[in-house]
């Protein structure tokens, strides 16, 4: 099992070089890697925990669960979709290397229990996910790119200190010595994790990025890259029990500002991506079955922005008086149902379990985010549509990705069975026809734009040198 294990790390770097010096074979070996992974993590869930020591407390330690299966799954699948969208695009060599190479170091984010090798895991994900970025080569997708780029290096400088004081401290860089740590490398670990994860203020960056990038990059960037951050925060709150609390905290404010810019933005990428941010937040609110969440969270996610590619237009405004194609509109309920949390979908689970798993203070304020999510989405929901109207110009794979992706909705519906009683299901189906109501009679008119200040580049680092105060505060306090 441990070589086994070593293997499936190392082979999407493998694939990945050997891909682009036998680029007639990219696109099979892409799938390939993202097969295996799916195939792995599957087995997972068939296996006691293992927990892998390498090069004693200076080396690598790993820990493969349940908990990570969830995670990895959905890097799997999320990787697949976007292979097989892409698939008769023309894109080179170049791209599937990538692809590849960023699906392993996030399956290697998702595995790491210590600072040091969660660190490059992080730090490799940033120079692929940049490269994948500005791959159009435009000026707009380079300045993006690079944006992001800087963002990240700079969280990654205050992680690497928080990561060396833990080590001062304890002689360790795993995860479990974060107890026995200064409080300073507490603040600076999480202040690092939260701009990687896009979490609250700090992840300000993130709706840019996500909704200026290529329809695929998009794709793979919300549904698998930034929960590299999230999992070893969720880690840290399972593993750590005064981490806790702080982990629960940012969840919920997460969720609530996610959702509050969500409901009012007019763009329909944006809207995602502030989307991305609220369920993100949901993740770590309940950080202990936050798997299946992300799970849900992924699959949903990527099929609606491969989704939002193909819309005649990104205004809302503008699809609100153009009809789409009632194949293209189906497509966009179901996923739009699913985050919701409608029942026989995986979201009405996740959301179930979520909800369940949630402590007495956090209560009002998720129902709220949840109520929200409804909200934003019937945007999408009662868009026009029409089954003689003519389809925009769709890459070939579209419906391939698309299927795979809701299928996987369906089928992930039996991890959480349980939650189909008859008080489960009354609620959720409230909430969203709650949800609807107002977006018929209030949101719909309204017409609110909400400042992006403090999503321009010059205020990022200051927002994230604010948020390591607070940062700092909190867990002094």
């Amino acid at each position: 099992m441990n070589t086994l294990t070593i293997i499936w790390i190392a082979l999407p770097f493998f694939v990945g070089f050997i891909s682009y010096l036998f680029p007639r074979f990219d696109r099979i070996c892409s799938l390939g890697v993202a097969i295996a992974s799916t195939i792995y993590a599957l087995w997972l869930f068939t296996q006691p925990t293992l927990t892998l020591q390498l090069l004693d407390n200076f080396g690598v330690t790993l820990l493969l669960d349940r908990l990570s299966g969830f995670f990895i799954l959905t890097n799997a699948l999320v990787t697949a979709a976007v292979i097989l969208y892409c698939w008769n695009s023309g894109r080179s060599a170049f791209f599937y290397m990538q692809i590849a190479i960023l699906h392993g170091s996030v399956n290697a984010a998702f595995a790491c229990t210590d600072f040091i090798s969660l660190y490059v895991a992080l730090e490799v994900i940033s120079i692929a996910a940049f490269l994948l970025i500005a791959y159009p080569r435009t000026d707009r997708s380079i300045w993006v790119g690079l944006r992001y780029l800087f963002t990240s290096n700079v969280a990654m400088l205050f992680y690497l200190v928080g990561a060396v004081l833990v080590y001062k401290a304890t002689h360790s860089f795993t995860f479990a010595g974060l107890p026995k740590a200064p409080p300073e490398a507490v603040a600076l670990i999480f202040a690092g994790l939260l701009v990687k994860g896009g979490i609250f203020v700090s992840g300000l960056w993130l709706p840019l990025t996500h909704s200026e990038s290529e329809t695929p990059v998009s794709a793979m960037l919300s549904g698998a890259v930034v929960k590299a951050g999230i999992l070893p925060m969720v880690r840290c709150a399972v593993l750590v029990e005064e981490v806790d609390p702080l982990i629960r905290l940012f969840g919920v404010g997460t969720a609530l500002l996610g959702v509050g810019y969500a409901v009012f933005e007019k763009d329909t990428k944006r809207m995602l991506a502030f989307s991305t941010v609220s369920q993100l937040g949901f993740i770590l609110a309940a950080p202990e079955v936050g798997g299946f969440y992300a799970l849900t969270h992924g699959l949903v996610k990527s099929a609606l922005f491969l989704i939002a590619g193909v819309l005649p237009s990104r205004n809302f405004k503008e699809l609100q008086q153009q009809p789409i194609h009632t194949s293209i509109w189906i497509a966009l309920v179901i996923a739009s149902f699913s985050i919701s949390g409608f029942p026989l979908l995986s979201g009405f689970g996740a959301k179930v379990l979520t909800m369940k798993s949630l402590l007495p203070w956090q209560a009002i304020a998720m129902n709220v985010a949840a109520l929200g999510t409804a909200i934003a989405f019937a945007k999408f929901i009662f868009l026009p549509h029409h089954w003689q109207e003519k389809q925009a110009k769709i890459q070939p794979g579209f419906w391939a990705a698309i299927a795979l992706l809701i299928a996987g909705l369906f089928i992930a519906n039996i991890a959480y069975y349980e939650a189909y009683s008859f008080a489960n299901v009354v609620k959720p189906l409230a909430t969203i026809a709650l949800g609807w109501l107002a977006y018929l009679f209030i949101f719909r008119q309204l017409v609110i734009k909400l400042p992006r200040l403090l999503e321009q580049f010059d205020h990022l680092i200051g927002v994230m040198s604010l948020t390591l105060i607070v940062l700092f505060w909190m867990v002094l306090a």
